[in-house]
Formats: structure tokens, C-alpha cells, sequence
């Protein structure tokens, strides 16, 4: 097996000497950056991305991956700023040595994905058609919300736009949440995936749980993806903030409550990577 983990440090904190301290602690050489310092990374100043970006390097941390928000508006929404936003992102992924953008594929009114199909289509062209002149790589997630929050759809955008310049996300508590069985996600999906966020999620209620105690089907698919030759990046994006352990978690319950005191940012952390790196002793 080869792979990277990386993770959303925001989760931990919002400052960046706590999430470097963090990272340190568990052994981790990579962050997805989403928010540092008062604000998301692609919306801070060029002197406050340099800093950061030297301060990353001070401690030998890398970045895999741009946890930006484009693409996580409307689809009615005005575009113009939102592009503009855009543009400035991919100036800042490459004053950050690093090329992996995540983003996203509309809010859509509810079961109106048809009626807004080309609309998501022509927005999503112009931003692939931008990242490609710039040799940058989107990574589009699957949220649930937005016209790509079920299997099919992401299948349509990657029928549409991939390539070196557009990737497939996988995010197994996001499939969960949106109703998607994530086997049948992942074999639609397998030959576009080049990026993992690792979460999982209770069917009956979407309750955010540590890999492999939700309905994700976690370690099947990380042993399915490995055994198809993934090599990139296993991205932890807890959401964990309501999680207080494990004592009253059983699969399949939707119950976690009750279960000892309200975890910490770093606690909370630190239990989905041991989650992960169970499964991986599992897989190994």
C-alpha cells in the first residue's frame, strides 16, 4: 500500500503554530489547508501567505491539497466575484508549491438538478479551462447539497471535465449524509478518484462517527482502492466536534451521545487518525 495522510488542521484550531504543534505530534507531514489564522488560506494577503508558507516549511510540512470553498455557492449566485475569487486561489496554490484545489459543484434548489444541469456545466467548464492554463488540479468532492452529492452526477462531471486538470474526491460520510450507498459510489467512480477524505457517517441520522464505525464501508473500499493501485493522499477531515467517544457507539445505531466529556480540537483529531490507522494495520 502506498499513501500519504493528510488532514483539515482547521479542526484542531484556527492558529497555525497550535495545528503545526499538531501535526508534529502525530507524525504528519502533510495539511489540506482551509482555514489558518482568521480566515481561509486563499483569502489572505500575499505577505500572510508567505509567512505561512515558510513557517509550513520551517517544520518540513507540506501542503496536499488547497481546502478552498469555490464552487460552494448557489448555482443562482453571482459568478463574476466567485471566479474572480477563483483566479486569486490558483495564485495562491502556486505561492504555496502545491496544485491540488478542492472545490465543489453548486448548491441546487431541491430536486432541480436537471433544470440547472448546464448551467453547473458551463460554470464548471470555465473553471477547468482556467486550471488548466495554470496547471493546477481541481478536486471535486462530493457534498451533499450540491448537483455532484450522488454518484451519478459525479459521474457526469467526470464524463464531462476529467483529465489532468479535473479529479474525483471521495468522501464517504458526504455519500452517507446524501443517501449514496458508497460501494456502488466508488465502483461508478474508481477510475476518477485521486483524492480520499476520510469520515464516516451513521445512515439513520448522518451523525459524523471515526472511520469504520458508520455505514461508509471504509475499510472495504481503502482495500479496494489499494488493491486498484491508489497511491495519493488519505485526507482526515474529522468533524468530530460532537463526538464525546466510543462507549455508547455501536454500528448502525446513530447514538453517540453520552458517552464522556465533549472532546477536544486535538482529541478529536487524534481519534479519527487512530481510527485510520487501525484500518490501515487491518489492510496492511
Amino acid at each position: 500500500m502506498e499513501f500519504r495522510i493528510s488532514g483539515f488542521a482547521d479542526e484542531i484550531s484556527d492558529d497555525l503554530t497550535v495545528q503545526l504543534e499538531s501535526l508534529e505530534n502525530l507524525g504528519m507531514k502533510y495539511v489540506e489547508m482551509r482555514g489558518v489564522d482568521g480566515g481561509n488560506l486563499v483569502f489572505h494577503s500575499d505577505a500572510k501567505v508567505k509567512e505561512i508558507k515558510r513557517r509550513l516549511d520551517d517544520h518540513g510540512i507540506a501542503l496536499s491539497a488547497l481546502g478552498t470553498p469555490f464552487g460552494k455557492i448557489g448555482i443562482t449566485d453571482d459568478f463574476d466575484k466567485h471566479f474572480d475569487d477563483f483566479k486569486r486561489g490558483i495564485e495562491i496554490a502556486h505561492k504555496m508549491d502545491c496544485r491540488n484545489i478542492r472545490m465543489f459543484s453548486f448548491y441546487i434548489p431541491n430536486g432541480k438538478n436537471a433544470e440547472y444541469r448546464d448551467a453547473v456545466f458551463e460554470r464548471m467548464g470555465r473553471f477547468v479551462n482556467h486550471a488548466a492554463v495554470n496547471d493546477v488540479v481541481l478536486l471535486h468532492e462530493n457534498e451533499k447539497g450540491i448537483y455532484g452529492e450522488k454518484a451519478t452526477e459525479c459521474r457526469e462531471l467526470m464524463d464531462e471535465f476529467y483529465g489532468e486538470h479535473f479529479k474525483a474526491v471521495f468522501d464517504f460520510a458526504n455519500f452517507v449524509q446524501a443517501g449514496q450507498d458508497t460501494i456502488e459510489a466508488y465502483e461508478l467512480l474508481k477510475d476518477h478518484i485521486a483524492y480520499i477524505h476520510v469520515k464516516d457517517a451513521i445512515r439513520s441520522d448522518g451523525h459524523v462517527v471515526p472511520a469504520g464505525y458508520g455505514d461508509g464501508n471504509v475499510e472495504e473500499i481503502l482495500g479496494r482502492l489499494f488493491a486498484d493501485g491508489y497511491s495519493g493522499f488519505l485526507s482526515l477531515e474529522p468533524h468530530l466536534s460532537d463526538f464525546t467517544g466510543f462507549a455508547s457507539l455501536e454500528k448502525g445505531s446513530g447514538s453517540v451521545a453520552g458517552a464522556g466529556k465533549k472532546l477536544s480540537g486535538f482529541e478529536a483529531f487524534k481519534t479519527a487518525h487512530d481510527a485510520l490507522e487501525q484500518i490501515l494495520k487491518k489492510l496492511a
